[in-house]
């Protein structure tokens, strides 16, 4: 059975056999076996493909998702666990935001924390935009029945959608930023994602219980671990699904026009 993810891939990147062998020093005759037969590569090339094409080695090879290896690399993963939101440190979060190169990825419903606690934060995230980190905020649409959902069983009604708004009107200074895209979501969240480069806090939800009260996960993305690639395929599939036409600073009545 030849592997088409693999042979997707590598159409995706506009790669042929010989480009990606070169890349992960084998013979264009390796990598052809490696899509057109049921040949799995040893894991280091496995890894090294993956690496390339910008993609999870169990999803081109799922047969390798529960091998021990890539057992013990999704536990390396998970470096700390915070008993709750408020135990992660202002400290921890700008530092984390400063140390960004190429990437950060906000998913929340409010995340109002963030300009609560934090009053550098979003000064501090403009000015990585500025540098050349790509910046994507997904926050709730207000008038989204996921919110209002969320709301009820959280047991606050509207304030959930009252502080979408109030972040939505607080971002909105900075969305004109060159690096800082935005979105707004109508997505169920079972976590809030945190993600700055290869590192992600993943604030987890619980029914009837506060974000700010639940706990949070600090992952560190290993080589063939597969916690990191999940949660950010997640964040993925929110951001496809919304809307996007978030784009102007105009604000009516705490949303961004459309």
């Amino acid at each position: 059975m030849s592997n088409e993810r693999l042979r997707s891939a590598l159409l995706k990147r506009g790669l042929t056999y010989a480009d990606l062998g070169e890349k992960v020093s084998v013979d264009p005759k390796t990598v052809e076996r490696w899509v057109t037969q049921p040949r799995r590569p040893h894991r280091a090339h496995r890894l090294r493909v993956a690496a390339v094409l910008s993609e999870d080695d169990g999803f081109l090879w799922p047969e390798t998702a529960n091998d021990r290896a890539s057992v013990s690399a999704s536990q390396a993963e998970l470096v700390e666990l915070f008993p709750n939101r408020g135990s992660v440190s202002s400290e921890f979060w700008l530092s984390t935001v400063d140390r960004a190169v190429d990437q950060v990825d906000l998913l929340a419903y409010a995340a109002s924390f963030l300009h609560d606690a934090l009053p550098d934060f979003a000064d501090l995230l403009a000015t990585k935009a500025r540098s050349g980190v790509r910046v994507r905020l997904l926050f709730g649409d207000p008038d989204s029945e996921a919110v209002e959902r969320r709301g009820r069983e959280e047991g606050i009604d509207d304030l959930l959608a009252a502080r979408c708004r109030l972040t939505w009107s607080y971002w909105a200074p900075f969305l004109e930023e060159q690096g800082i895209e935005a979105r707004m979501h109508e997505t169920t969240l079972y976590n809030s994602l945190f993600r700055f480069d290869d590192t992600l806090l993943v604030n987890t939800h619980a029914l009837g219980v506060a974000a700010s009260h639940s706990p949070v996960l600090h992952l560190q993305k290993v080589a063939g671990g597969r916690l990191f690639a999940q949660y950010l395929q997640s964040f993925e599939s929110a951001w496809s699904a919304a809307d996007q036409s978030v784009l102007s600073v105009a604000i009516d009545e705490g949303r961004p026009q459309r």
